[in-house]
C-alpha cells in the first residue's frame, strides 16, 4: 500500500471520478484538498462566471464544500452557496436562474463514511465521463492551475432557494385534485427531511414522518431504499397506521421508491407506468422514456393511453440525452430516478411521488388496486454474480438462447426476448460482475427462467453478489 496521501497519489485522485460522480470514503479516499482543486478544475473547463453549490447532511459536508466552495473562487468564479439542499432542488437551481454551472456535494445512498460530488452544466445537464467529467478528472490530477488572468477573486453569494423549489414542484401537478390522504414518508434522516415538509404543508394530506431529522450518520438504516431492509420500518408503519401508501427517499432524495397501502414494495418501473398514465394525460401523444430493464408493462401501459414509448440504455445520462432528443415529457428507471421535460429533463423523486398522489387522489381507489392493471408480471429484481470473464459468459449465453429461438439485442449488455419471458444480463462498469434481471408472465415461468441463466452464468464457481 502506498504511503502516499490521496491528494498526493495520482491513480487514487483518477479513481475517485466514477462515470457520473465523484465518490469515495472520507477522509482516506476523499479530502478538502481534492474538493479544492476540483473546484478550480471546474472553472477552468467549464468557464463559468458562478457555480451553484449544495451539499446534503454528510458529517463531512460542510468542510468538503467549503474547500470547493474556495476553488471556485480562487479560479475567479463567483460561489452561490445553497447550503443544504436536495440533490434534485440543486438541477432546479441551475435551471431555474440559469447559472452556468452546479455542483452538489453528495454520496447520494453511501454509508456516512461517504462522499462525492455531483456536477451539472447550464441547463441542469449531466456531466459526465462523455461531457466534461474526464477533462476535470486529468486537470485536478495534474494539479496546477494558473491565477485567473484578471487576479480577481470570486464572491460567495449566499442563497435559499426551498421554498421556490417547494413552489416548482407543486406547479407540475393539479393541487386542487389532491385528496387528503395519509401517507407515511421515510426520509431515512436525509434531505427529504427538509425539503418534504416545504412542500406538503401546501397540501390536504396527513404525513407521518419517518426520519425527517437531519443525520448524516444514518442511525435508524442507511437511507438506501431499494434494499429490502432499509424500508422495512416503512412498510410496518404503513399498515400499523393505516396509511394509503408510503414512499421512501435516498440519501440525497433524488430518487424514490413507494409501498402500497398493504406495505408491498412497488418497483421502480411500476411507478414510472403510474407516473406515465398521469403525463400522457396531460400531454396525449407525447413521447415517454424507459430504460431496457423496466417492465414490459411499462411500453404496453404507454401505448395503451397513446403515448410514443422509447427504450434506452440504463443510465441518467443516455436517459436525459434521448429526452432532448424526443422532446420526451417523462422518462423513468427501474432504480427510483424520475425525469421531467419541465424539470430541466432532471430527475426528481419529489415530483414524481406528487404525481402519483394526483393520480391515486383522482382514481379514489387504493394505490394497490391504481396499479393492479398496469403489474401484470412478475420480475426476479436485479441478480449479481460475480465471474471471472463476463464479456465470455455472456457470450456463452447468448448461442444457447440464440438456439432456442430468442430475439437478441445489444442495447445494453445482453437482452434475450421470448413470447413469455424476457432477460437481460449485463456487465458492471466498476467490478468483475454481471447484472442478470428476468421478466415472465408466471411465477413458474420466472424460477425456470431465473435457474436456468444464472446455471449458465455461476457454473461450479460463480458466487452471488447481492440481488
Amino acid at each position: 500500500m502506498s504511503d502516499q496521501s490521496p491528494t498526493q497519489n495520482p491513480e487514487a485522485v483518477a479513481a475517485l471520478f466514477k462515470a457520473y460522480d465523484v465518490r469515495g470514503v472520507v477522509p482516506d479516499e476523499l479530502t478538502p484538498e481534492i474538493l479544492y482543486k476540483i473546484g478550480r478544475a471546474l472553472v477552468v473547463h467549464l468557464k463559468p462566471d458562478q457555480v451553484a453549490v449544495g451539499r446534503d447532511m454528510r458529517v463531512s459536508g460542510p468542510s468538503l464544500a467549503g474547500a470547493l466552495i474556495d476553488g471556485i473562487r480562487d479560479q475567479g468564479a463567483d460561489a452561490v452557496d445553497l447550503g443544504l439542499v436536495s440533490t434534485d432542488a440543486l438541477y432546479f437551481a441551475v435551471g431555474k436562474y440559469g447559472y452556468p454551472a452546479g455542483a452538489m456535494l453528495t454520496a447520494s445512498h453511501n454509508p456516512g463514511q461517504y462522499n462525492g460530488l455531483k456536477l451539472c452544466r447550464e441547463q441542469a445537464q449531466a456531466v459526465s465521463l462523455e461531457h466534461g467529467f474526464g477533462e476535470i478528472r486529468d486537470l485536478v490530477v495534474k494539479g496546477d492551475f494558473a491565477d485567473p488572468a484578471d487576479g480577481r477573486r470570486g464572491d460567495l453569494i449566499e442563497r435559499d432557494i426551498l421554498d421556490d423549489y417547494a413552489a416548482h414542484c407543486l406547479s407540475l401537478i393539479e393541487t386542487a385534485a389532491v385528496r387528503p390522504l395519509k401517507i407515511a414518508i421515510d426520509a431515512g434522516n436525509g434531505m427529504a427531511g427538509e425539503t418534504v415538509p416545504r412542500v406538503f404543508r401546501h397540501l390536504p394530506c396527513e404525513i407521518v414522518p419517518l426520519y425527517f431529522e437531519l443525520d448524516g450518520t444514518f442511525p435508524n438504516h442507511e437511507a438506501n431504499p431499494i434494499e429490502p431492509e432499509n424500508i422495512a420500518d416503512l412498510q410496518r408503519v404503513v399498515v400499523e397506521q393505516g396509511c394509503d401508501f408510503g414512499a421512501a427517499f435516498d440519501g440525497d432524495a433524488d430518487r424514490v421508491f413507494l409501498v402500497d397501502e398493504r406495505g408491498r414494495f412497488v418497483g421502480g418501473d411500476m411507478t414510472t407506468a403510474m407516473v406515465a398514465v398521469k403525463m400522457l394525460a396531460r400531454n396525449p401523444g407525447a413521447a415517454i422514456v424507459y430504460n431496457l430493464i423496466c417492465s414490459r408493462s411499462v411500453p404496453e401501459t404507454i401505448e395503451r393511453r397513446g403515448g410514443r414509448p422509447i427504450r434506452t440504455r440504463v443510465g441518467h445520462s443516455y436517459i436525459k440525452a434521448t429526452m432532448r432528443q424526443e422532446d420526451a415529457v417523462f422518462g423513468g428507471e427501474h432504480s427510483g430516478h424520475f425525469y421531467f421535460r419541465d424539470n430541466w429533463y432532471a430527475d426528481s423523486g419529489l415530483i414524481a411521488l406528487l404525481t402519483v398522489l394526483e393520480l391515486v387522489s383522482e382514481a379514489n381507489r387504493p394505490l394497490s388496486e391504481v396499479l393492479a392493471p398496469l403489474d401484470t408480471r412478475v420480475r426476479s429484481g436485479e441478480i449479481n454474480s460475480e465471474v471471472k470473464d463476463p464479456a465470455a459468459t455472456v457470450t456463452a449465453v447468448e448461442r444457447e438462447m440464440v438456439a432456442q429461438g430468442a430475439e437478441i439485442d445489444h442495447l445494453d449488455g445482453l437482452t434475450a426476448q421470448f413470447s413469455d419471458r424476457w432477460f437481460n444480463l449485463r456487465a458492471s462498469n466498476t467490478q468483475p460482475l454481471l447484472r442478470l434481471n428476468v421478466e415472465a408472465d408466471d411465477q413458474a415461468t420466472l424460477d425456470r427462467t431465473t435457474a436456468e441463466i444464472l446455471g449458465m452464468v455461476r457454473g461450479d464457481s460463480g458466487a452471488e453478489t447481492g440481488g
